[in-house]
């Protein structure tokens, strides 16, 4: 089979970029190795901002939809220290520029979007190969293939279609996520709910960090940041969930004890997710019919912006190619360029380090004000 526009991965960037080409009458197809939409959970809340993510929304004409899938109030943000002291805090009064959706119903409005079809569920690809004038043979765990005129790798951080424009492989950060779950977080679980607060918080320290959010239906979802080698990280034994969490919390010994509950009181076994990151800087030279976006273009460690830029990148992609139909290396050439501006400009934010001194609840704070002072002087 032969079709015009085919992209691999079924994230927010693919479907974004699904849905402009929609908008603009080109035709495309969307291959995803998940069996079904709903074969595992999605994430949790994303902060979608005004000056990117929302942008993506307006291009693929889903802000009425969006505004209805805002949790509301969610903004509110606290940064406490170790001994659970609120160093600053922020209320949500609407005006943040950063609605939060959970990433799943945002997905899933996306999904909406398209036509029935559009995404092919259950194909896993396992081989890519360049047939010559801008043309790929993509090849999926059934044994079946597809030949298209124009391969769009949307396919995450171990993405298929890299390797036919780059060499470069995700490298481990140095830090891995205990992701965790409180549920019925007000009635079962007091302290570390009215510590979270309506929104999010963040309690940093060198080496080791909380980041929790306030999900729908009352329902707290933690991040604990440890930097440690993959060897430590293999010996917890996540099926003993109990010895697992405290194996962890033990990290966090003289933490305030409503800071640690969000680990030990975790009513789900933990999830541990190591964080890569490819090259900084990573680029690679114009290939005819093929191209890369999201975390297959460009993947940094966790910094609120992976999901908004993938956005984003789906947006311009479909722009620009609905905008010189006729001439698709111009739109890839003229794609890739503001994209790596994007990423490149991203990647300079200033931000200590997991194991920065600066990684504290005062440094935080002193760094926010610091850039809201520049945004003032800006304006």
């Amino acid at each position: 089979m032969r079709t015009p526009v085919t992209i691999i991965g079924a994230g927010l960037g693919g479907l974004t970029l699904a849905r402009v080409l929609h908008l603009h009458a080109v035709p495309v197809t969307v291959y995803e190795a998940e069996p079904s939409p709903s074969a595992r959970a999605q994430g949790g809340l994303l902060d979608i901002h005004d000056y990117n993510g929302q942008l993506a929304v307006e291009a693929a004409g889903l802000m009425d939809e969006f505004r209805a899938i805002v949790v509301e109030g969610r903004q509110a943000t606290r940064v406490l220290d170790r001994d659970g002291t609120v160093v600053m805090e922020v209320p949500d009064d609407g005006t943040g520029g950063r609605p939060e959706v959970q990433r799943g119903d945002l997905r899933q409005l996306l999904l909406d979007s398209l036509p029935a079809g559009t995404v092919r569920w259950g194909h896993k690809v396992t081989g890519v190969r360049a047939l010559g004038t801008g043309r790929h043979e993509v090849t999926f765990a059934d044994g079946g293939t597809v030949v298209t005129d124009l391969l769009v790798g949307a396919d995450g951080a171990w993405s298929r279609v890299r390797p036919l424009l780059s060499g470069a492989t995700p490298e481990y950060t140095g830090k891995t996520v205990v992701e965790t779950y409180l549920f019925d977080a007000d009635t079962r679980h007091p302290a570390a709910a009215k510590t979270v607060g309506g929104g999010m918080l963040l309690a940093p320290s060198p080496g080791r960090e909380i980041f929790a959010h306030r999900e729908k239906g009352d329902t707290l979802h933690a991040y604990v940041g440890l930097s440690k080698p993959r060897d430590w990280f293999a010996a917890i034994d996540v099926s003993d969930p109990a010895t697992a969490l405290a194996r962890v919390a033990q990290e966090f010994a003289g933490w305030a004890p409503e800071l640690a509950a969000l680990i030990t009181e975790s009513d789900v076994p933990p999830v541990l997710r190591p964080l890569y990151a490819l090259p900084t800087g990573h680029r690679w030279d114009r290939v005819p019919g093929v191209t890369l976006l999201g975390d297959a273009a460009h993947l940094a460690a966790p910094n609120g912006e992976g999901a908004n830029l993938a956005l984003l990148d789906g947006a311009e992609l479909g722009k620009a190619l609905s905008a010189h139909p006729e001439d698709v290396d111009r739109a890839l050439r003229e794609y890739e360029e503001a994209m790596f501006a994007r990423a490149a400009e991203v990647e300079e934010d200033v931000m200590p380090g997991l194991d920065s001194p600066e990684n504290t609840a005062h440094g935080l704070v002193a760094l926010f004000e610091k850039s809201q002072e520049g945004t003032q002087a800006a304006e």
